[in-house]
């Protein structure tokens, strides 16, 4: 069958020291992986027994523990895999009236394991609610058509931000200080946990969040519009309009070319490096094609330099994706905790064989040694 990576290479799909790792297949089941880093052998484990909504992940605290969000309610769930243990953390149903149609996606856990959070409502572009529970402080959360900020603890009232609007994805920092949500239609906001700050990051039209982002403790990653794809911009989550280069002197771009980035390797001063793969849209789809190659970094997989002393970037791999077989051929890629390894999605240009259901060619996922 074919396997993939998560959606989101904002998701974490590796434990915290590289030992287990998790695929899913095309009707997103999860699949456990045992890994053997010095021998870089995988070993398929047991297939848990999870009812869960979206992609999963692990902890960034404890090698053993995958999180999720049951089907059955918007709740969060802990899964130790050592033991084939499923216990609930928290169900935001006990802290917050909701509809029974109620739903909940795009869990995030801080890198401590305190706080967890998720996006509930009826459907993607549909859904109105940030829910944030803390271990111990209890939950909190933030109503995107209203703007009624509420909960157990922090400053409760309207956002400051005053626009109504639905939420297309959300993620929270690792830090567990704030949260990025991203509006249908693309718009973007940052809201300050602890408060009822509310700031939208549209500051100006070229240069606002929005792309394919990684968030680490404190800062945000996401490409400019300007000049060039690799235009990465560095901005802090608190001043989000406060942006650095991280390629400075870029030469004005040469067509269009994709990427996907991954910072779950983040230290706490937001130094270490972030990875990502990148496609182009234009890549043949005759099987065995050599790939649309315009400059450097295009088809790679690739980490930067994130601590300013310079933008050095590293160059590691190449995807083989055509990324011509719809959103998942496209090489989105996951980078482990200990940044030691990237897995990506790839057709490997068309030759590992079509779909069992006929819906075109088949996918893999590859691990790459970060070396």
């Amino acid at each position: 069958m074919p396997f993939r990576t998560p959606s989101s290479a904002e998701q974490n799909s590796w434990n915290r020291n590289s030992t287990l790792f998790y695929v899913l297949n095309s009707g997103g089941r999860i699949f456990l992986y045992k890994f053997d880093p010095a021998n870089f052998h995988a070993t398929q484990l047991k297939v848990p027994n999870v009812k869960w909504r979206g992609e999963p992940q692990f902890s960034y605290s404890n090698e053993d523990v995958l999180y999720g969000v049951s089907t059955k309610s918007p709740s969060f769930e802990k899964y130790e895999v050592s033991k084939d243990k499923l216990s609930t953390v928290n169900d935001a149903t006990s802290c917050l009236k909701l509809d029974s149609s109620a739903i909940g996606v795009n869990i995030t856990v801080s890198a401590d394991d305190q706080r967890f959070m998720e996006v509930i409502g009826p459907k993607q572009d549909a859904n109105n609610v940030v829910y944030i529970y803390d271990a111990q402080k209890g939950c909190r959360w933030y109503n995107t058509q209203t703007g009624e900020i509420s909960g157990k603890w922090g400053q409760n009232g309207k956002a400051s931000f005053s626009d109504s609007y639905l939420i297309h994805n959300a993620r929270m920092s690792k830090s567990g200080k704030y949260v990025y949500v991203t509006g249908r239609g693309g718009a973007s906001a940052i809201w300050d946990v602890d408060t009822t700050s509310v700031i939208p990051c549209r500051a100006n039209p070229q240069d606002q969040c929005g792309g394919h982002r990684a968030i680490g403790y404190s800062h945000l990653i996401n490409p400019s519009l300007r000049v060039h794809a690799m235009n990465l911009l560095k901005r802090p989550l608190g001043k989000i309009d406060q942006t650095s280069s991280l390629v400075p002197d870029l030469p004005p771009k040469q067509g269009w070319f994709g990427q996907h980035i991954s910072w779950n390797n983040a230290d706490p001063d937001d130094t270490t490096p972030a990875c990502f793969s990148t496609f182009h849209p234009t890549n043949p789809d005759t099987p065995g094609a050599p790939l649309t190659v315009n400059g450097p970094w295009e088809n790679e997989i690739d980490c930067i330099e994130m601590d300013g002393k310079g933008s050095k970037i590293w160059r590691f791999a190449h995807t083989y994706s055509t990324a011509r077989n719809g959103f998942w051929s496209t090489p989105r890629g996951n980078v482990s905790p200990d940044g030691r390894f990237y897995m990506f999605t790839s057709d490997w240009q068309d030759r590992l064989g079509n779909d069992p259901k006929g819906k075109g060619f088949r996918t893999d996922v590859f691990v790459v040694e970060l070396r």
